[in-house]
């Protein structure tokens, strides 16, 4: 039997390739780290890392365990939250920033406020990589656009927003022939413009920029047009620094997910009654999924 420490120190050697990089991130010697991995296979009677120049790879059974790895650490901390009462338990949530920083930062001070006790923790990825930290349990409650089908996580709650196209009010530009922002891969807003830019059959020149703000940033100061959730531009519409550009086919209806696996603990259940309480955070209210 495998122990919960071997599993983590394979899984940091997995995370950095480096047998050095995962005994600095562990605080251990690099021959405990060594020592670990060569118990684990021993243990399964397989190879999982090979050497790759002057690092390391994992093998085909070495990817297969990591994921298992994953999954199980991941079970094990829901599992000991579960057992707490959810006012003095333990929240994961993910979200992607725009959600972050337009929908979730309201709801969540007011449930701090309201349950002290329940540790909190909050990180910001792009949306793939979200769904996959929830699929391996090491994220409680993910605030994103709609989960990928058949992957079994459940949406347990919805905020209507819409996607709409803005850029500077100063710049009377034509949005079928001006450059659009874009945001990094695997964000969810980048996938919708590039399939309104497909449905609308233009070829526009497009600029990506590494972050939500980034991109809001550049349309206020007339590098281009952007699509982008109504919500992230609320502030910026009313004080005449973006405008709305009509577009065919916008706004596009995309409401915020908030999305758990099919055994959320009774922290999550708490949190999310509390962001479906109109009473207790007004209009950032989310409705039953």
């Amino acid at each position: 039997m495998v122990s919960a420490s071997r599993m983590e120190t394979f899984l940091a050697v997995a995370r950095h390739s480096s047998i050095r990089r995962a005994a600095t991130q562990l605080h251990i010697t690099e021959a405990a780290v060594s020592a670990a991995v060569s118990h684990v296979e021993k243990q399964l009677g397989a190879k999982l890392v090979a050497k790759a120049g002057r690092g390391i790879t994992l093998t085909e059974a070495g990817r297969v365990y990591a994921d298992y790895c994953r999954r199980i650490l991941g079970l094990m901390q829901e599992a000991r939250a579960a057992v707490r009462q959810a006012e003095i338990g333990r929240l994961r949530i993910g979200v992607v920033a725009t959600a972050g920083e337009s929908v979730l930062l309201r709801p969540l001070a007011k449930f701090r406020n309201r349950f002290p006790d329940v540790e909190l923790s909050l990180s910001v990825h792009p949306r793939d990589t979200l769904f996959a930290e929830l699929l391996h349990h090491e994220t409680d409650l993910v605030i994103a656009g709609r989960p990928p089908r058949d992957a079994g996580l459940v949406t347990r709650a919805r905020r209507p927003s819409d996607l709409v196209v803005v850029g500077s009010p100063h710049r009377h530009v034509d949005p079928l022939h001006t450059t659009w922002l874009l945001r990094g891969r695997g964000s969810g807003t980048r996938e919708a413009t590039l399939t309104l830019l497909d449905t609308l059959n233009i070829t526009p020149p497009t600029l990506t920029l590494g972050s939500h703000g980034a991109v809001i940033a550049a349309a206020r100061e007339g590098l281009g047009v952007t699509l982008i959730h109504s919500d992230a531009v609320a502030d910026h519409l009313d004080s005449g620094a973006l405008e709305v550009i009509p577009v065919p086919g916008t706004p596009l209806a995309r409401p915020w997910h908030a999305i758990t696996t099919s055994t959320p603990t009774p922290t999550t259940r708490l949190f999310l009654a509390h962001i479906m309480d109109p009473a207790e955070v007004g209009s950032d209210a989310f409705l039953p999924g």
